[in-house]
């Protein structure tokens, strides 16, 4: 009778941590469009990614002369992202830089520390992101330029993160993220940190095929889309993607039309002026390649 007793015992147990299983991707790769994902990299792995930024498509400055703004390279990334754990990934990368400060080195850490359960114990992921950005260009010899670097720590912007996120369906993926940019040195009569929400969603088209977007808000200075335009500050949008992403083996590849120029959140969440309905939207591309190492 004991015999059965702890058969049966162990067999339940069995059942129970099986059915706690996680969910598998939420999203097919840790980045939507502009915004990143929940999902790290897996231990052990490295991710290889390019990302390019093109100039507006249409407007006054797209259109046929400059190839729809194929010619007008706006940002540019070359990078990897490594799995220290299974929900632990560091990054470093590179970009061109499309806000006041440019040629900038990028640190990043991201921390999953929630993982959302099929049986509905935990109904979502959670996952926090911090981000360093350095600019190496030459100090400017303009003193009221804000690439005029007296101290190193102009030149440096940081972005931190929380991203929620939840897999509805085989087919239907929404995150919720809110964040804060802290610029050093900022133009006048603009505030050195940005606070910001975001949404973004990705809809399974095929095995291949996904439809993602993504939007980022946000909520205060100038940075803040209801705000108007003054003498000295541009009008500023919330950055805002739609894209196609392909999942071919090894390789997620992904095409998106946004209104950011820049890449990352330190550059596009306090320097987005392009407006979507002026025309200035533009082509984007990422390459992302998994390697065990």
């Amino acid at each position: 009778m004991n015999r059965l007793f702890f058969t049966l015992l162990a067999i339940g147990t069995a059942l129970s941590l099986s059915a706690q299983t996680r969910v598998y991707q939420t999203f097919k790769d840790t980045w939507i469009i502009n915004t990143r994902s929940t999902e790290t990299t897996q231990r052990g792995h490295m991710d290889i990614r390019i990302g390019h930024r093109f100039g507006d498509f249409a407007g006054e400055l797209g259109g046929w002369e400059t190839l729809f703004g194929l010619e007008n390279a706006q940002d540019v990334m070359i990078g990897l992202d490594y799995g220290i754990k299974d929900n632990l990934t560091v990054g470093l990368n590179r970009t061109k830089g499309a806000g006041p400060l440019r040629q900038l080195v990028n640190t990043s850490l991201k921390w999953r520390f929630m993982d959302q359960m099929d049986d509905g114990s935990r109904p979502f992921s959670a996952a926090f992101v911090g981000l360093w950005s350095i600019s190496t260009m030459k100090s400017s010899e303009n003193p009221e330029s804000l690439s005029r670097f007296d101290d190193f720590a102009h030149r440096m912007i940081y972005n931190a993160q929380v991203l929620v996120a939840r897999k509805f369906s085989p087919g239907f993926s929404l995150q919720f993220s809110a964040g804060y940019t802290h610029r050093n040195v900022v133009p006048f009569n603009e505030e050195n940190g940005t606070v910001n929400v975001g949404l973004a969603s990705r809809i399974q088209l095929s095995k291949m095929f996904g439809l993602i977007f993504d939007l980022s808000l946000p909520l205060n200075g100038i940075q803040n889309p209801f705000e108007e335009e003054t003498l000295t500050n541009a009008k500023h949008y919330a950055p805002f993607g739609i894209g196609l992403e392909m999942e071919t083996g090894g390789h997620v590849f992904q095409f998106n039309l946004t209104n950011s120029r820049g890449l990352m959140e330190t550059d596009y969440i306090p320097n987005t002026t392009s407006n979507w309905f002026d025309g200035q939207y533009r082509l984007g591309f990422t390459i992302s390649r998994l390697f065990k190492v």
